[in-house]
């Protein structure tokens, strides 16, 4: 690695660990508030803020992303509609089904909340990944941005918050709002890092993504176990995140399906690049031996 290249890797992981020096105070500041003013997470306004701030940047991202392919005007707006009218319906309903009960077990016999969960993911990750105009999107748009865009998982700390006032089950509470904070807090150091564009950076970013979708798993499958339904292998002393409470409940209704999809955009685009990278190298390499068979 030349030194021009250490730097730039050096540098802008000294800028993320600074960062991180306010945006983790910032973050043990909002879960105080929060645990001492209870009614503030109660009242769904931060869960309904922070999801309209992420889905205003997505939307902002997604358009930038479009204005550098090579794609029509038409097209770029017939792509970002595509898009965000699906997005922005499922958030409303999901919020609206909150609000009105809908995902309470004794609401339906009907799996609803296992659905809001899976069904997103299982249609939107094929559409997603095997759509070229998402992957020219993903190739146009810097790696940094789908990651950086989750530092809203901070606000997962709000689990943690509800536990020491006990009104979650520390089994699910713990693990999920911690695994939560720290995917949200690593993001602006695994963003940093990906900007750069090294092969350090790619593997940062990649390595910040399986802590994301690891943390959903352990959340998803802690919350099933300890949820009224007929995969509840644990019986809190209090209801868990399944009994459907609003605005709980939208975190797996709507943020932890979103979330897995940027996830797993995030690392189509990183395999993409570092399949390009190589690729570049090996031509850079065989240039060489061409130019002298030839004289």
């Amino acid at each position: 690695m030349t030194v021009e290249a250490a730097s730039s890797a050096i540098v802008p992981s000294r800028d993320a660990w600074r960062g991180l020096l306010w945006f983790a105070p910032l973050t043990a500041l909002w879960l105080l508030l929060i645990y001492r003013w209870p009614t503030i997470p109660a009242s769904g306004v931060p869960t309904t803020a922070h999801q309209l701030a992420a889905h205003g940047l997505i939307a902002l991202g997604l358009w930038l992303g479009l204005e550098h392919t090579s794609l029509t005007p038409g097209q770029r707006r017939a792509t970002w509609l595509a898009i965000m009218i699906p997005d922005t319906l499922w958030f409303t309903v999901a919020w609206s089904a909150a609000i009105n009960g809908v995902f309470h077990p004794d609401t339906t016999s009907l799996p609803v909340l296992p659905s809001a969960i899976f069904l997103p993911v299982i249609i939107g990750a094929p559409l997603l990944l095997f759509s070229k105009r998402i992957g020219q999107v993903l190739d146009a748009m810097p790696a940094s941005w789908l990651v950086a865009v989750q530092l809203y998982r901070v606000f997962g700390s709000w689990a943690l918050a509800a536990w020491l006032h006990g009104a979650l089950p520390g089994v699910f509470a713990v693990p999920a709002g911690i695994g939560d904070m720290l995917t949200g807090l690593f993001a602006l150091p695994a963003a940093i890092a990906v900007a750069t564009g090294t092969d350090e950076g790619r593997r940062t970013a990649t390595l910040w993504n399986i802590l994301g979708l690891a943390d959903f798993a352990v959340a998803i499958t802690m919350g099933m176990i300890t949820s009224p339904g007929p995969w509840q292998l644990i019986v809190p002393d209090v209801q868990s995140i399944g009994a459907g409470d609003y605005p709980g409940v939208l975190t797996p209704a709507f943020v932890v399906p979103s979330s897995i999809l940027l996830h797993v955009l995030s690392l189509r685009q990183l395999r993409h690049r570092l399949t390009a990278t190589t690729i570049r190298a090996a031509s850079r390499h065989l240039e060489p031996s061409s130019s002298k068979t030839l004289v």
